[in-house]
């Protein structure tokens, strides 16, 4: 349900974010020890790089997991209530 005021109210579905980041983790750990085996010192560092990133990014995924239903919306959290610009109807 489209309420109109996402951006400010944004949710995030951490579960797949936290797979997707997981499978990006592993691939980047592949490509860089692969890359450095075979002696492409900038793919290698591209992928240390991009292993970082996902690193960092799969951190703050727990964290907003550990945060609890906030940060993870479960089936008994109802979704925000629309802005109506400050005033109730």
């Amino acid at each position: 349900m489209r309420t109109g005021n996402e951006p400010a109210n944004a949710r995030s579905a951490l579960r797949l974010r936290f797979w997707l980041s997981l499978w990006g983790l592993l691939w980047a750990a592949f490509g860089t020890t692969v890359f450095s085996l075979v002696g492409r010192p900038g793919w290698a560092a591209a992928c240390g790089v991009l292993f970082l990133v996902v690193a960092v990014d799969l951190t703050m995924v727990l964290r907003h997991i550990h945060q609890g239903p906030h940060w993870q919306p479960g089936r008994n959290i109802p979704p925000y209530e629309p802005d109506h610009g400050g005033r109730r109807h």
